[in-house]
């Protein structure tokens, strides 16, 4: 039987850095990194792009769809899966650990004031800084949760990723215990 692969969820709001970190860690460990965002439906990208945040009943499909093709991925590849996704509530990850058994779960952790200045230099992107407080509003922080790693966001983005890093191979370690 092929012992499956860890799928680790790399959470937090928007502007947090989940998807260059979920890269990183991808291209460190020789893993696949799937982004969350590209499986949001048509109308959930103009709602966000019209400043409208997401209702629970606009999650779950995309939820679905993101659980589906990271559970795709891991039957796939013999590499770690790391999906980016904000996972805001913990009704949403615990929708994401039912359909993976055995997610991992890194939060990155950092401040609205942090994260909307790093927000408003970016470009091309649909989510807006003027959208951060309502993912602030929404966030139920998952440090009670089983298996989470914390990673503060607030050193620079190689240092975000060492410590990242650092918490997949401590996983790593405990498992081949």
């Amino acid at each position: 039987m092929v012992e499956q692969q860890a799928v680790w969820l790399v959470m937090g709001v928007s502007g947090s850095g989940k998807t260059s970190v979920a890269g990183a860690l991808a291209e460190a460990t020789g893993g696949v990194w799937l982004d969350a965002d590209d499986y949001h439906p048509r109308r959930n990208i103009e709602r966000m792009t019209q400043g409208q945040p997401l209702s629970d009943e606009d999650r779950w499909p995309w939820l679905a769809a993101v659980a589906e093709a990271a559970s795709r991925a891991r039957g796939a590849v013999q590499a770690p899966v790391f999906m980016a996704c904000s996972a805001l509530k913990a009704s949403y990850r615990r929708l994401l650990r039912e359909r993976l058994p055995g997610l991992h779960t890194l939060y990155l952790e950092g401040d609205e004031t942090l994260i909307f200045d790093r927000m408003s230099r970016r470009d091309n992107h649909y989510m807006g800084a003027g959208m951060l407080h309502s993912q602030f509003l929404d966030l139920e922080p998952p440090q009670a949760e089983a298996d989470v790693f914390v990673v503060d966001i607030r050193a620079d983005r190689a240092a975000v990723v060492a410590e990242a890093l650092r918490c997949v191979h401590e996983q790593r370690g405990a498992v081949t215990r």
